[in-house]
């Protein structure tokens, strides 16, 4: 099965993995379609086939193409939220699951010493801590028409959520599994970046975030 424009430009936003994904999707939708079900929008891909439907759900009549602006959380297998205010509150939840980069190291101290002769190899480490954790989020919002005015096919809303994370001057409690395995549950957001993205309905996104912890900096002494 040969893929169009559209499948392309999603299998290079998400990743390699979804091609599979995309076939087998297109597979079983003709299929139902072939028995007169309802096309299921498994991806948010256009089908061959010209149904009325609610908005987000299929295509109508004038071939204004639609697709689903978000998967449910469930559906997802690592999916990602923001919030505020931690476990109290709502969490933010990223219509699509993005590509998620985790890099880090250690800082450490090295002393080169004079002399030290041939039993002697390499620096001296005095000392060492560990370095944050830099986290790059990179992924797609994708508004539901997929052509049309830009108030009502690109994904302003998404957008706005998102940033309204994005521009905020203290730490972001973040919520994926891979990071909380890791420890990391709180994160500062250092650059972020709209991209250029092909479709006027589609807006990539990459955030680079910074872990952070909470510190007692003052100890106290008893006499």
């Amino acid at each position: 099965m040969t893929l169009d424009n559209q499948d392309i430009l999603f299998a290079s936003l998400m990743g390699s993995r979804s091609v599979d994904l995309i076939q087998n999707a297109n597979i079983l939708n003709n299929e139902l379609a072939n028995r007169v079900l309802p096309v299921i929008p498994f991806l948010p891909l256009k089908n061959q086939n010209n149904v009325l439907s609610q908005k987000g759900h299929a295509i109508n009549l004038q071939d204004n193409w639609t697709t689903r602006d978000s998967i449910e959380e469930q559906k997802q297998f690592f999916p990602l939220s923001f919030s505020f205010t931690g476990g109290a509150g709502t969490n933010w939840l990223f219509p699509y699951e993005p590509m998620i980069n985790i890099s880090s190291g250690n800082n450490i101290v090295k002393r080169n010493v004079a002399k030290q002769g041939g039993n002697l190899i390499g620096t001296i480490k005095e000392r060492w801590s560990r370095k944050d954790f830099d986290i790059t989020v990179t992924g797609v919002l994708i508004g539901s028409i997929m052509q049309g005015k830009p108030e009502d096919c690109f994904p302003k809303d998404q957008l706005i959520q998102l940033f309204e994370f994005l521009k905020h001057s203290k730490e972001i409690y973040i919520f994926c599994h891979p990071l909380l395995l890791l420890g990391i549950n709180k994160v500062v957001v250092e650059d972020y970046s709209f991209p250029f993205t092909k479709g006027e309905n589609v807006q990539a996104y990459e955030l680079k975030l910074t872990s952070d912890y909470s510190y007692n900096l003052l100890i106290k002494e008893e006499f």
